[in-house]
């Protein structure tokens, strides 16, 4: 994973304007003045010893509890008070929050048959208010969450979940209606943190959104505790004095929306006027004068984000109307891209490194890989693809017969000219990310059409009415677009099975773009359901990814990040693409 902040790296970052086929965790932000205005200190901030951390967040939280919300803005503005049983740190790994320890196979807290898992809490806890912290908070959390009136946005991190028993005041028994191979969802990161049943007694079900004093001001067990919260423009924290750790270094926080990310990143990097800036949207070209202040740095945290090239195993010719990109029990192949050495040259022919440094910067980087983490999910067996190597592309498809019969530089297979459309879409650096591709695959005999749509089509639109520009009725032989694969890939690497292809069958709903069948990854993808977390489920998860990477069905391009700027004095800063990126503000310190 690339070093945060590091700032002898070249400035050419290139962040989320890119959409992604996966519902944005962030709602279009309000429009906002450019100008982002000084933090106002309030009588209670005029000593001069105090010290006061300054975060800014140009898309302003709403809530403070991120049950009622989809936003990491509402997520992070809660994140600083609330706390779940455990979280997931910068690698993807877990580290309890309120929990005693991680509940596994090994030290019993799974158990054998993997439908229950025991969570013991750290003893003492307290609540911001001085009132004990218990399990019956946790089993309280569970109800609050899974009454369908409440509108709980965290709901599928309860999926499967039969009961939530308190054993005693310390232990809390999860029971599952299945066998669950990786039970750490309920409870795990800010995304599902541990309310007070108590405040929260009357906020379950239809209530729960007029409950405006708790949802704007709940009582944590973090850090810092709320003492004030404006709704779309500012909240504000002190330290809280019944929190378990070690006392948090400063005294009052200051949570800033609104705005633009241009006027944050100016506020730490160029003035210093705040610490800490979330989720730049900026021009690289701004951001490295910015940065040349030499006031504060610019970094970028890494999950599961790929770009990718998803090469189509059906024909998407328009003569064949209706039955385009149909995979019609395997009767309707791809003329060209159901021969494998094609795809691998077409791998082979593209220089990620080149796309990763000139179009992305430090936030990206190039990789062979559809699961990119965590690291201890990322396969090396993929390396190789890194360099890019033309000639033996041109090798490989001279060798299997793929020639340029008639001289005009285009290549053709059984008789079919290798001329292909790439369509993603319409966004600057997708398009200059094609060019250099559609230029890559000429010098092997390719030739490429570019097409691009509107995003909001193409991620968006109705498959049925918008079947031309929509990713999801693919009619195109290949196209390109983000996706992650989560803190534990099981879910996105099920989506490749054969009952996964889109179909008219099942209204193009499926997951399998690519329309790709495997029966033996089929099979693996069975056993992974029946592995618990440990090195042999890791093993899986890279025999699978190295399956379908090494299949062709889906070319990967890049890692890309999520970036934010402090100030070179604020230290401790972890920044976290898996979890909240305030998940140790209690470590934050001058």
């Amino acid at each position: 994973m690339p070093s945060l902040f590091n700032t002898s790296r070249k400035l050419c970052l290139i962040l989320v304007f890119l959409l992604l086929p996966i519902a944005c965790s962030n709602p279009p932000p309000t429009p906002m003045p450019t100008a982002l205005p000084s933090p106002a200190p309030t009588p209670t901030e005029t000593r001069a010893d105090e010290q006061v951390l300054t975060i800014l967040y140009w898309q302003a939280p709403s809530l403070a509890v991120p049950y009622l919300s989809a936003g990491d803005k509402d997520r992070d503005a809660g994140a600083i008070t609330l706390e779940p049983l455990a979280n997931y740190d910068p690698d993807g790994n877990l580290t309890p929050a309120l929990a005693a320890q991680i509940p596994t196979a090994e030290n019993g807290g799974v158990s054998p048959d993997l439908t229950s898992i025991t969570w013991n809490l750290q003893k003492g806890l307290k609540w911001s208010d001085g009132s004990a912290m218990t399990a019956a908070d946790v089993v309280f959390t569970w109800r609050y969450c899974t009454d369908a009136a409440t509108g709980c946005t965290a709901g599928s991190a309860f999926d499967g979940i039969t009961s939530v028993q308190a054993i005693d005041d310390f232990t809390v028994k999860i029971t599952f209606d299945a066998p669950t191979p990786f039970p750490y969802q309920a409870f795990v990161s800010a995304r599902s943190p541990i309310l007070n049943r108590s405040q929260f007694a009357d906020c379950i079900g239809a209530a729960a959104k007029t409950c405006e004093s708790q949802n704007t001001a709940p009582l944590g067990t973090g850090p810092y505790r709320i003492t004030d919260f404006t709704a779309n423009a500012e909240a504000r924290y002190e330290r809280n004095p019944f929190y378990r750790g070690e006392r948090p270094y400063f005294d009052r926080v200051v949570l800033q929306g609104g705005g633009a990310a241009v006027a944050a990143a100016q506020a730490v990097l160029e003035r210093g006027e705040a610490d800490y800036a979330w989720n730049l949207q900026v021009e690289p070209e701004l951001l490295a004068q910015m940065e040349a202040a030499g006031l504060g740095q610019v970094g970028a945290a890494f999950a599961s984000l790929v770009e990718r090239i998803v090469l189509n195993q059906t024909n998407p010719a328009p003569s064949l109307g209706d039955d385009r990109s149909e995979y019609l029990d395997g009767q309707n192949p791809h003329p060209l891209l159901t021969f494998p050495p094609i795809r691998r040259a077409m791998s082979l022919a593209i220089d990620r490194g080149v796309i990763a440094e000139q179009l992305y910067g430090f936030a990206a980087s190039p990789t062979c890989n559809l699961v990119a983490g965590p690291p201890h999910y990322t396969s090396t067996a993929n390396d190789g693809c890194l360099p890019q190597d033309i000639a033996g592309a041109n090798r490989l498809l001279d060798d299997n017969g793929v020639l340029d019969t008639d001289g005009d530089g285009i290549r053709e297979y059984q008789g079919v000219p290798l001329r292909i459309t790439f369509q993603t879409s319409a966004n600057a650096i997708r398009q200059d990310t094609q060019a250099l591709v559609r230029d890559w695959w000429r010098q092997i005999g390719i030739e490429t059409e570019l097409l691009q749509h509107d995003a909001s089509v193409f991620f968006g639109g109705d498959p049925a009415t918008d079947a031309a520009a929509s990713y999801r009725r693919f009619f195109a032989d290949t196209q390109m677009y983000t996706e992650s694969s989560a803190i534990d890939p099981q879910q996105y690497l099920s989506a490749y099975r054969c009952e996964q292809i889109q179909s008219r069958e099942n209204d193009w709903a499926g997951a399998n773009n690519a329309r790709s069948c495997d029966p033996e990854y089929d099979e693996l993808i069975e056993e992974l359901t029946h592995t618990p977390t440990g090195p042999e489920r890791a093993a899986l998860v890279k025999r699978l990814n190295d399956r379908l990477v090494q299949n062709y069905y889906e070319i990967p391009l890049v890692q890309r990040g999520l970036a934010s700027a402090r100030l070179n004095t604020l230290q401790g800063v972890r920044v976290n693409g898996w979890d909240s990126e305030l998940w140790n503000i209690a470590e934050w310190r001058r």
